[in-house]
């Protein structure tokens, strides 16, 4: 196997992989500082900063002989009997002249710059630079330009990696992006009538090292250091990215990529990013209410769950609405109470929202036609339960005959989703519970409207389009008033202590085969491919290999 040295340090490779020396070094800890490089994107070396030495060790004799000059770690592949070395003097001499160059034109105006706190620039100089600044301070001016609807341009504080120029024409293959000018006069601007206005735009500010690119909705906003990061799942299509989700004092204050190489690598798409604000609208449901007659009257949660089981169990055949918003735990468990109470009612699966189709971007980024994080789960949940996946549209055919008494109806839609028409086929049930974020003709319809978890609010797991499962807990706390739907459930089905989505993931993967491969472990952080892994347990184990 190829072994590569790296400060002395040994590390095996498989001989298929094709690593950078930055790539090594990180799998044994060890940083080498970067600009302009990423594992996304194409290698440009130009910002020098991870110039480290390197050579070759002799497999016979073992002497290892080092080229004179530093090599740039991110266009350095490594190879078997490679010796690199990232922390001698000549390393650390030439780290610190990139810094002091970078520093000499960059305006240093961290009190007012939004990047303060995770900047590359900022960090890599007080690990990197020189101990006393050689150069004397200068007045600056901060020029300012909008690049698009979302990003704005802090011309004085670009470094020139050119991550973002490369984005725009590697990722999403739409080349706003350009180097104008030449020499010292260089800048990133757009090109000429085409402002930066693509669905991966968002990706730019993230990529940025330092604090030249901001996002228009974040800038100002708040401090980073104030900010609290949970790892989360993307619900604005059925792609799932991974995100982080950025909050403090419960309020999110942006969403960012979080990587996994099998769903969105490091991107995710402007809906994505930019889909909390409903999360804080005044518009949502946040105090149950019950419907006396002609009047709606908001009610307090001790004691609705009783009042509501009680009248489940009066109101003859059932039904419920397993919402695609739902996690694969929350639709388990009200499957399972709808169930517990009428063996024969009626399952169904809420309606899944689709704008136009599919979106492909030249990096293979996909944004999903189709509008919802768990589809996938929920069939799933409701194939073991019922034996097929019944739709929407076959519930709406049953309550025109007078079959049904009473119905949960999950949502949890951003958007409007049932107009009065069909909201009227719902009147004549004897109980109708509605649990969502927003009023709708149905709710208002509803024997009791509850409000709805938002997805920073959850516990819980979903399974995407392509059948990649991945779990997440709850970033904020629900406003007052709000309780999120597993934890209702839970109580209904008179389970004990607090709600654990992740003994009932393991309930619903002991009863539920689609879900057999999560088994009794921790889900990891990026997930996994429920068939794939399905599939990789039951191929036969290899053979021993015969004894030589």
């Amino acid at each position: 196997m190829p072994t590569v040295i790296i400060d002395g340090h040994e590390l095996e490779i498989r001989s298929d992989e094709r690593l950078n020396a930055i790539q090594a070094a990180k799998r044994l800890g060890i940083e080498i500082p970067h600009y302009c490089w990423h594992p996304g994107l194409s290698v440009v070396g130009s910002c020098r900063m991870c110039l480290v030495e390197a050579g070759t060790r002799d497999p016979k004799t073992g002497i290892i002989a080092m080229l004179p000059k530093l090599v740039p770690a991110c266009n350095t592949q490594v190879r078997d009997g490679m010796v690199i070395v990232t922390q001698s003097e000549k390393v650390r001499q030439a780290r610190a002249m990139v810094e002091e160059d970078l520093l000499l034109r960059h305006p240093i105006d961290c009190p007012i710059c939004d990047k303060a706190g995770e900047c590359l620039l900022q960090d890599y100089h007080f690990r990197y630079g020189q101990k006393e600044r050689r150069a004397d301070l200068r007045p600056f001016t901060s020029r300012r330009r909008d690049l698009g609807d979302d990003i704005t341009l802090f011309v004085d504080r670009c470094i020139l990696c050119s991550r973002c120029v490369r984005f725009t024409r590697e990722i999403s293959g739409t080349s706003e992006l350009l180097i104008a000018h030449r020499g010292t006069d260089q800048e990133i601007d757009v090109v000429a009538g085409f402002p930066l206005a693509n669905k991966l735009s968002g990706n730019v500010v993230d990529l940025c090292p330092v604090g030249a690119l901001g996002d228009k909705r974040f800038l100002y906003r708040q401090r980073v250091w104030f900010l609290n990061s949970h790892p989360g799942i993307c619900t604005r299509c059925a792609t799932g990215c991974s995100t982080w989700i950025d909050e403090t004092q419960d309020t999110i204050y942006r969403i960012r990529p979080r990587e996994n190489p099998e769903v969105n690598r490091w991107w995710i798409c402007n809906d994505g990013r930019y889909d909390y604000p409903h999360v804080h609208s005044e518009e949502r449901l946040l105090q149950p209410v019950r419907r006396d007659g002609q009047t709606r009257v908001p009610v307090d949660w001790a004691g609705l769950p009783r009042e509501i089981d009680a009248r489940f169990r009066r109101a003859g055949r059932l039904a419920a609405v397993l919402s695609p918003f739902l996690t694969v735990e929350e639709a388990y468990l009200l499957a399972t109470y709808v169930r517990q109470i009428d063996p024969e009612a009626r399952l169904v699966l809420g309606p899944v929202p689709k704008t136009g189709r599919d979106e492909r971007f030249a990096g293979g980024f996909v944004v999903s036609a189709e509008k919802c994080p768990n589809r996938r789960g929920v069939e799933a949940i409701l194939a073991h339960f019922t034996g097929r996946v019944a739709a929407w549209e076959d519930l709406l055919a049953e309550l025109a005959a007078g079959a049904i008494g009473g119905a949960w109806v999950s949502g949890g839609y951003r958007d409007p989703w049932v107009d009065e028409a069909t909201a009227e086929r719902f009147a004549g049930l004897e109980v109708l519970v509605v649990q969502d974020l927003f009023p709708s003709p149905l709710a208002d319809r509803a024997t009791y409207t509850l409000p709805a978890a938002a997805f920073a609010e959850r516990d819980g797991t979903y399974v995407n389009r392509d059948d990649h499962l991945q779990s997440q807990r709850w970033a904020i706390r629900p406003p007052a008033g709000v309780r999120p739907e597993g934890g209702l459930l839970w109580e209904l089905l008179g389970r004990q202590g607090l709600y654990d989505a992740r003994a009932v993931l393991r309930e619903a993967a002991a009863q539920v085969s689609y879900f057999a491969a999560v088994g009794s472990g921790p889900v990891p952080e990026t997930g996994f491919n429920l068939k794939v892994r399905l599939l990789a347990a039951t191929l036969p184990a290899p053979e021993d290999a015969p004894a030589a």
